[in-house]
């Protein structure tokens, strides 16, 4: 076969006044093949001028048609294959090829391919969403992971988030990120058709929206779209965008510590984008969404609550169910109607438009996520809880909570004992665990007196509020110096044995186990006492009648004498 050199030579020799026969004889050619050479400068290719022949197939072509045409109204799935047909017309007689059928059946469904127009759209008029899944290293193994992509459909800009899951509320999270990054939100937004968020599809374009994104797309008042079913190329950015993140962003796969690392060093890969010119277009993907922005909608002027309402009832252990996963709440919301706030990563439980309690989000599956604190009231009603459930066995506190426990069993038994230690524990109610650890440490040199850690706590707090002060008020005939840098140090003055006549008077008896005398209340003021705090032991209602001991009162009226007078004998503090 001669080459488009060759013809270039034979030309240039014909230029050259050599005759036909001559040039034949040197390339060995026929005379009209020398001709056809010095007609067109290059060979042409080589075309079929009719059909092949199909002497056997040729009998069976007008059922195979018939077949074709009986498809184009059934369903898209159910429709013959080229495979199919061959064996339906083997049945009738056919005893030619395969091939011949498939060729034949090919040249048909040519004819019925569909065809495309390139998309243009307005700047800041769509956007497009859709999930990808990529295969990322953590420390505990690799794990494949969802990721979100937004995608503008004029700029091509990106915008990629990895989430826990699929789910509504991964959603609604996803897309308030995007919007926050983008600075703007697009007047349309399409997807696919997920369950998650077209709950159903009516006819034609209309869905039924999940009332949450019917709630996001009207605080954020954009239009929200779907393509028809199974034509994902309708949203063809975003489809070419989860190419991208799997082969350029996640190749080789990402090692990274969790989800937040992994979203930053996403949310680096679209910044990166900024800078480059996408394909068919003249300015980089920066520069075209500025031209988005200045036609886009502006963001509202707070933020969308991104997540999904459920109704619940708190049960009697003081929790509520939630995805087949059980979350505390304290204790004075038992047996009440709540409302569980799902979130991507968290769950918040409102009861009375007032949030009550707040967990870490579970995707597991039977879990009871407790937190210790709503159960303090319970505790000091029922102390061997503290070592009976594990929701107090299993509660991480510091090394001198436990030395703390320890000293008061050894001091005041172990029925006593615990019972003094759980007042502390009920500080936690309303002190944070950091102020609450300063107060106990601080009164290690005293050996730990409950009362004095009680009133340590309340000096912590009122010294926060006041910025640092230097002094806190006396508490219980107590004046303590405040230092930030050393613990204080307590000294008690002797007793005076004199109050043993005022004793023989008034009226009373000597408790042994808190090794103090109480007076008879006829003739003691009345003062409040340490369990009527909202941390104390006790609770007003049932369960406080006289199956529990009583407490102790702490007399904030009288002196250490019991003269009821002012006394001035005062614990100072040591430098």
């Amino acid at each position: 076969m001669l080459t488009v050199e060759d013809y270039a030579e034979i030309r240039r020799a014909h230029r050259d006044g050599m005759s036909i026969r001559a040039i034949a004889k040197q390339f060995h050619r026929s005379r009209r093949k020398i001709r056809e050479a010095l007609k067109s400068p290059e060979p042409e290719p080589y075309t079929r001028t009719k059909p092949p022949a199909a002497p056997k197939l040729g009998a069976f072509m007008p059922l195979i048609d018939e077949i074709l045409q009986a498809d184009q109204s059934a369903p898209q799935k159910q429709r013959h294959t080229a495979a199919q047909i061959f064996r339906r017309i083997v049945k009738e007689g056919f005893s030619g090829g395969y091939d011949q059928v498939r060729r034949y059946v090919g040249k048909h469904r040519i004819r019925e391919r569909e065809t495309f127009l390139p998309l243009d759209h307005a700047p800041g008029q769509r956007a497009e969403a859709d999930f990808g899944h990529i295969y990322v290293d953590f420390p505990d193994g690799r794990r494949l992971v969802d990721v979100l992509l937004v995608t503008w459909a004029h700029s091509y800009r990106p915008f990629a988030i990895a989430l826990p899951t699929e789910r509504v509320e991964a959603i609604l999270h996803g897309m308030v990120a995007a919007f926050d990054f983008f600075d703007c939100v697009p007047r349309e937004l399409w997807w696919d058709n997920p369950t998650t968020v077209a709950t159903a599809i009516l006819t034609g374009r209309q869905r039924k929206l999940h009332p949450r994104y019917q709630a996001l797309a009207s605080h954020y008042n954009f239009d929200p779209l779907f393509c028809m079913p199974a034509r994902g190329n309708e949203k063809p950015h975003v489809e070419n965008r989860v190419k991208n993140l799997q082969r350029r962003w996640a190749t080789p796969v990402p090692q990274v510590r969790d989800l937040p690392e992994l979203n930053t060093y996403l949310r680096g890969c679209c910044e990166q984008d900024l800078s480059r010119v996408a394909t068919g277009q003249s300015e980089t993907i920066g520069t075209r969404f500025e031209q988005e922005r200045a036609t886009a909608i502006s963001l509202p002027s707070h933020r969308f609550d991104d997540c999904i309402s459920d109704p619940r009832k708190v049960d009697k252990y003081q929790t509520v169910s939630f995805d087949k996963n059980r979350y505390s709440v304290p204790r004075e919301f038992a047996f009440h109607a709540a409302t569980v706030k799902a979130y991507v990563n968290h769950i918040e439980v409102v009861v009375s438009h007032q949030m009550v309690a707040r967990h870490e989000r579970s995707y597991a599956t039977g879990e009871h996520l407790l937190d210790p604190r709503h159960y303090l009231v319970v505790l000091g009603r029922k102390p061997a809880y503290l070592d009976h459930t594990a929701v107090f066995k299993e509660w991480k506190l510091p090394a001198v909570f436990e030395e703390l426990r320890d000293h008061l069993e050894k001091q005041h038994g172990k029925h006593a004992g615990p019972r003094r230690f759980i007042r502390i524990l009920q500080l936690l109610a309303t002190h944070p665990l950091t102020r609450v650890q300063q107060a106990v440490e601080s009164c290690r040199s005293a050996h730990w007196p409950v009362d004095l850690i009680l009133s340590r706590a309340v000096q912590l707090a009122q010294s926060e509020e006041t910025h640092g002060q230097a002094t806190s008020p006396a508490t219980d005939g107590v004046e303590i110096q405040l230092d930030s840098w050393t613990s204080p140090r307590v000294h008690v003055p002797p007793p005076n044995l004199k109050c043993f006549d005022q004793f023989l008077v008034t009226g009373g008896h000597y408790d042994g186990e808190v090794q103090r005398f109480i007076p008879t209340l006829e003739n003691q003021p009345q003062t409040p006492s340490l369990a009527d705090h909202a941390g104390g032991i006790r609770e007003t209602g049932a369960g406080s009648g006289s199956g529990q001991r009583r407490l102790s009162t702490v007399p904030t009226a009288t002196n250490r004498t019991g003269t009821g007078h002012p006394s001035d004998e005062r614990l100072e503090s040591e430098d």
